[in-house]
Protein backbone atom coordinates (compact mmCIF):
# COMPACT_ATOMS: atom_id res chain seq x y z
CA UNK A 1 0.00 0.00 0.00
CA UNK A 2 1.48 3.28 -1.24
CA UNK A 3 1.10 6.71 1.06
CA UNK A 4 2.61 9.80 -1.03
CA UNK A 5 3.82 7.79 -3.74
CA UNK A 6 5.73 5.59 -0.97
CA UNK A 7 5.27 1.93 -0.66
CA UNK A 8 5.71 0.01 2.55
CA UNK A 9 7.07 -3.25 2.71
CA UNK A 10 6.78 -5.83 5.36
CA UNK A 11 4.13 -4.03 6.88
CA UNK A 12 2.30 -6.60 9.21
CA UNK A 13 -1.38 -6.49 8.24
CA UNK A 14 -3.42 -5.55 11.97
CA UNK A 15 -5.58 -8.31 13.27
CA UNK A 16 -4.94 -11.23 11.01
CA UNK A 17 -1.07 -11.38 12.42
CA UNK A 18 0.63 -12.26 8.85
CA UNK A 19 3.30 -10.25 6.97
CA UNK A 20 2.83 -9.47 3.50
CA UNK A 21 5.20 -9.09 0.19
CA UNK A 22 4.12 -6.20 -1.79
CA UNK A 23 3.05 -6.90 -5.69
CA UNK A 24 3.36 -3.96 -8.27
CA UNK A 25 0.91 -3.84 -10.64
CA UNK A 26 1.39 -1.60 -13.69
CA UNK A 27 4.49 0.39 -13.05
CA UNK A 28 5.63 1.75 -9.92
CA UNK A 29 6.39 4.87 -10.48
CA UNK A 30 2.56 6.93 -9.85
CA UNK A 31 0.36 3.89 -8.77
CA UNK A 32 -0.32 2.06 -5.77
CA UNK A 33 1.03 -1.57 -5.00
CA UNK A 34 -1.58 -4.12 -4.98
CA UNK A 35 -0.53 -6.48 -1.95
CA UNK A 36 -0.36 -10.39 -1.75
CA UNK A 37 -3.17 -9.48 0.80
CA UNK A 38 -5.60 -7.74 -1.80
CA UNK A 39 -4.62 -10.68 -4.11
CA UNK A 40 -6.06 -13.19 -1.19
CA UNK A 41 -9.03 -10.66 -0.49
CA UNK A 42 -10.26 -10.88 -4.13
CA UNK A 43 -9.66 -14.22 -4.60
CA UNK A 44 -11.38 -15.21 -1.22
CA UNK A 45 -14.45 -12.40 -2.75
CA UNK A 46 -14.84 -14.09 -5.65
CA UNK A 47 -14.76 -17.43 -4.40
CA UNK A 48 -18.04 -16.63 -1.49
CA UNK A 49 -19.69 -14.56 -4.28
CA UNK A 50 -19.49 -17.44 -6.77
CA UNK A 51 -20.42 -19.77 -4.38
CA UNK A 52 -23.51 -18.14 -3.09
CA UNK A 53 -24.77 -17.39 -6.75
CA UNK A 54 -24.29 -21.15 -8.13
CA UNK A 55 -26.45 -22.31 -4.74
CA UNK A 56 -28.73 -19.50 -5.05
CA UNK A 57 -29.24 -20.35 -8.97
CA UNK A 58 -29.30 -24.06 -9.10
CA UNK A 59 -30.79 -24.69 -5.71
CA UNK A 60 -33.31 -22.46 -4.11
CA UNK A 61 -33.64 -20.18 -7.28
CA UNK A 62 -35.63 -23.39 -8.93
CA UNK A 63 -38.36 -23.89 -6.45
CA UNK A 64 -38.25 -20.18 -4.31
CA UNK A 65 -36.88 -17.46 -7.23
CA UNK A 66 -37.79 -14.77 -4.59
CA UNK A 67 -36.48 -16.62 -1.75
CA UNK A 68 -33.24 -16.86 -3.67
CA UNK A 69 -32.57 -13.72 -4.36
CA UNK A 70 -32.81 -12.40 -1.04
CA UNK A 71 -30.46 -14.73 0.37
CA UNK A 72 -27.93 -13.24 -1.92
CA UNK A 73 -28.98 -9.91 -1.40
CA UNK A 74 -28.24 -10.93 2.02
CA UNK A 75 -25.64 -13.16 2.42
CA UNK A 76 -23.05 -10.92 0.31
CA UNK A 77 -23.36 -8.14 2.86
CA UNK A 78 -21.12 -10.65 4.61
CA UNK A 79 -17.89 -9.06 2.38
CA UNK A 80 -18.08 -6.06 4.82
CA UNK A 81 -16.72 -8.53 7.36
CA UNK A 82 -13.72 -9.27 4.59
CA UNK A 83 -12.36 -5.42 4.33
CA UNK A 84 -10.01 -5.56 6.37
CA UNK A 85 -7.87 -7.91 3.92
CA UNK A 86 -7.75 -5.26 1.80
CA UNK A 87 -4.68 -2.49 1.70
CA UNK A 88 -5.30 -0.88 -1.49
CA UNK A 89 -8.35 1.37 -2.04
CA UNK A 90 -7.92 0.54 -6.48
CA UNK A 91 -7.72 -3.21 -5.56
CA UNK A 92 -10.80 -3.06 -3.12
CA UNK A 93 -12.93 -0.83 -5.70
CA UNK A 94 -12.04 -1.80 -8.96
CA UNK A 95 -10.60 -4.87 -8.82
CA UNK A 96 -12.76 -6.47 -6.59
CA UNK A 97 -16.09 -4.64 -6.02
CA UNK A 98 -16.46 -3.37 -9.84
CA UNK A 99 -16.61 -6.29 -12.10
CA UNK A 100 -19.89 -7.37 -10.34
CA UNK A 101 -21.31 -4.15 -12.25
CA UNK A 102 -21.13 -5.33 -15.67
CA UNK A 103 -21.28 -9.17 -14.16
CA UNK A 104 -24.88 -8.47 -12.41
CA UNK A 105 -25.47 -6.45 -15.47
CA UNK A 106 -25.12 -9.52 -17.59
CA UNK A 107 -27.76 -11.32 -15.30
CA UNK A 108 -30.47 -9.17 -15.55
CA UNK A 109 -33.03 -9.18 -17.20
CA UNK A 110 -31.45 -6.39 -19.66
CA UNK A 111 -28.59 -8.58 -20.73
CA UNK A 112 -27.63 -8.67 -24.19
CA UNK A 113 -26.28 -12.14 -23.67
CA UNK A 114 -29.56 -14.45 -22.56
CA UNK A 115 -27.76 -17.08 -21.80
CA UNK A 116 -26.28 -15.07 -18.80
CA UNK A 117 -29.81 -14.27 -17.24
CA UNK A 118 -30.04 -15.62 -13.69
CA UNK A 119 -33.88 -16.39 -12.60
CA UNK A 120 -32.53 -15.02 -9.28
CA UNK A 121 -32.06 -11.55 -11.19
CA UNK A 122 -35.34 -11.88 -12.64
CA UNK A 123 -37.02 -12.53 -9.86
CA UNK A 124 -37.21 -8.97 -8.30
CA UNK A 125 -36.30 -5.67 -9.83
CA UNK A 126 -34.18 -6.37 -13.37
CA UNK A 127 -31.35 -3.73 -12.26
CA UNK A 128 -31.20 -3.94 -8.01
CA UNK A 129 -28.52 -6.51 -7.89
CA UNK A 130 -26.53 -4.05 -10.21
CA UNK A 131 -27.42 -1.17 -7.96
CA UNK A 132 -26.05 -3.41 -5.08
CA UNK A 133 -22.54 -3.56 -6.98
CA UNK A 134 -22.33 0.30 -7.76
CA UNK A 135 -22.51 1.09 -4.16
CA UNK A 136 -20.03 -0.82 -2.96
CA UNK A 137 -17.65 0.44 -5.44
CA UNK A 138 -18.30 3.92 -4.80
CA UNK A 139 -18.08 3.44 -0.79
CA UNK A 140 -15.20 1.08 -1.30
CA UNK A 141 -13.68 4.26 -3.23
CA UNK A 142 -14.23 6.68 -1.11
CA UNK A 143 -14.47 5.49 2.27
CA UNK A 144 -11.33 3.12 1.89
CA UNK A 145 -9.35 4.57 4.75
CA UNK A 146 -12.58 3.97 7.40
CA UNK A 147 -13.69 0.70 5.94
CA UNK A 148 -16.15 0.41 9.03
CA UNK A 149 -18.02 3.62 7.21
CA UNK A 150 -18.30 0.99 3.97
CA UNK A 151 -19.55 -1.80 6.03
CA UNK A 152 -22.34 0.06 7.99
CA UNK A 153 -23.71 1.03 3.88
CA UNK A 154 -23.20 -2.51 2.74
CA UNK A 155 -25.18 -4.21 6.10
CA UNK A 156 -27.87 -1.52 5.73
CA UNK A 157 -28.41 -2.66 2.26
CA UNK A 158 -28.45 -6.30 2.59
CA UNK A 159 -29.40 -7.22 6.09
CA UNK A 160 -31.77 -4.35 6.57
CA UNK A 161 -33.39 -3.99 2.70
CA UNK A 162 -33.08 -7.88 2.77
CA UNK A 163 -34.95 -8.83 6.16
CA UNK A 164 -37.28 -5.74 5.58
CA UNK A 165 -38.45 -7.39 2.18
CA UNK A 166 -38.51 -10.65 3.71
CA UNK A 167 -40.65 -10.29 6.87
CA UNK A 168 -42.68 -7.51 5.01
CA UNK A 169 -44.11 -10.22 2.50
CA UNK A 170 -44.44 -13.04 5.51
CA UNK A 171 -46.02 -11.05 7.77
CA UNK A 172 -47.10 -7.44 6.50
CA UNK A 173 -50.81 -7.41 6.43
CA UNK A 174 -51.02 -3.08 6.51
CA UNK A 175 -48.97 -2.00 2.66
CA UNK A 176 -48.63 1.31 1.49
CA UNK A 177 -47.40 1.97 -2.71
CA UNK A 178 -44.87 3.72 -3.39
CA UNK A 179 -44.87 4.51 -7.34
CA UNK A 180 -45.36 0.37 -8.49
CA UNK A 181 -43.69 -0.77 -5.78
CA UNK A 182 -46.30 -1.81 -3.07
CA UNK A 183 -43.93 -1.87 0.88
CA UNK A 184 -45.19 -2.84 4.18
CA UNK A 185 -45.07 -0.93 7.47
CA UNK A 186 -44.14 -4.45 9.06
CA UNK A 187 -41.51 -4.09 6.77
CA UNK A 188 -40.36 -1.10 7.30
CA UNK A 189 -40.15 -1.40 10.76
CA UNK A 190 -38.12 -4.88 10.19
CA UNK A 191 -36.02 -2.57 8.16
CA UNK A 192 -35.18 -0.72 11.08
CA UNK A 193 -34.47 -2.95 13.40
CA UNK A 194 -32.24 -4.69 10.91
CA UNK A 195 -30.21 -1.86 10.08
CA UNK A 196 -29.63 -0.28 13.83
CA UNK A 197 -28.57 -4.17 14.95
CA UNK A 198 -26.36 -4.82 12.12
CA UNK A 199 -24.42 -1.32 12.77
CA UNK A 200 -23.98 -2.70 16.13
CA UNK A 201 -22.38 -5.17 15.26
CA UNK A 202 -20.07 -3.93 12.42
CA UNK A 203 -18.73 -1.29 14.85
CA UNK A 204 -18.39 -4.13 17.59
CA UNK A 205 -16.31 -5.68 14.74
CA UNK A 206 -14.48 -3.40 13.62
CA UNK A 207 -13.31 -1.76 17.56
CA UNK A 208 -13.01 -5.36 18.59
CA UNK A 209 -10.14 -6.33 15.99
CA UNK A 210 -8.43 -2.63 15.91
CA UNK A 211 -10.07 -1.51 12.81
CA UNK A 212 -11.31 1.53 13.90
CA UNK A 213 -11.89 3.38 17.02
CA UNK A 214 -13.78 6.40 15.57
CA UNK A 215 -17.20 5.48 17.66
CA UNK A 216 -17.45 3.61 20.81
CA UNK A 217 -20.19 0.72 20.28
CA UNK A 218 -22.83 0.03 22.61
CA UNK A 219 -21.89 3.90 24.39
CA UNK A 220 -25.01 5.70 24.64
CA UNK A 221 -24.28 8.50 22.24
CA UNK A 222 -23.23 6.53 19.50
CA UNK A 223 -26.50 4.27 20.02
CA UNK A 224 -28.26 7.29 19.85
CA UNK A 225 -26.78 8.27 16.96
CA UNK A 226 -27.03 4.84 14.97
CA UNK A 227 -31.28 4.98 15.93
CA UNK A 228 -30.99 7.76 14.28
CA UNK A 229 -29.47 6.76 11.38
CA UNK A 230 -31.58 3.22 11.56
CA UNK A 231 -34.80 5.34 11.48
CA UNK A 232 -33.55 7.18 8.16
CA UNK A 233 -32.75 4.36 6.54
CA UNK A 234 -35.50 2.78 7.17
CA UNK A 235 -37.72 5.92 5.72
CA UNK A 236 -35.02 5.62 2.67
CA UNK A 237 -35.97 2.46 1.88
CA UNK A 238 -39.74 3.25 2.36
CA UNK A 239 -39.75 5.89 -0.30
CA UNK A 240 -37.24 4.81 -2.29
CA UNK A 241 -39.21 2.91 -5.87
CA UNK A 242 -37.82 0.72 -8.39
CA UNK A 243 -34.66 -1.01 -6.53
CA UNK A 244 -33.32 2.65 -6.22
CA UNK A 245 -33.09 1.43 -2.41
CA UNK A 246 -30.18 -0.36 -2.89
CA UNK A 247 -28.46 3.05 -3.53
CA UNK A 248 -30.63 5.35 -1.57
CA UNK A 249 -29.55 3.18 1.78
CA UNK A 250 -26.14 2.29 1.55
CA UNK A 251 -25.31 5.80 0.18
CA UNK A 252 -27.21 7.89 2.69
CA UNK A 253 -26.70 5.34 5.91
CA UNK A 254 -22.62 5.42 5.37
CA UNK A 255 -23.12 9.17 4.13
CA UNK A 256 -24.45 10.33 7.49
CA UNK A 257 -22.38 7.85 9.86
CA UNK A 258 -19.72 9.86 7.79
CA UNK A 259 -20.85 13.14 9.45
CA UNK A 260 -21.03 11.90 13.00
CA UNK A 261 -17.74 11.40 13.16
CA UNK A 262 -17.48 15.10 13.40
CA UNK A 263 -19.25 14.91 16.61
CA UNK A 264 -18.37 12.23 18.27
Amino acid sequence: MCWNQKCLRGHMLGGFGFFRRDVCVGGCDDLEWATTTDLVGVAIVYLYVAGLLVFTEKVVAKRYPILSRKVLHIMVGNVAFLLPIFQTRWMMAFVTAGPFILFTFLMSPYSPISKMRGKTSEAGHGMGLVYYAISWTVLAYFFFESKEIIAIGILAMSYGDGFASLIGMRYGKKAFRVFDDVKSYVGSFAMFCFTFLMMNVALLFYSTFSFSHSVCPFCLESEVLLLSIAFVAALAEAVTPKGLDNLSVPFLTAFLYFLTLAVV
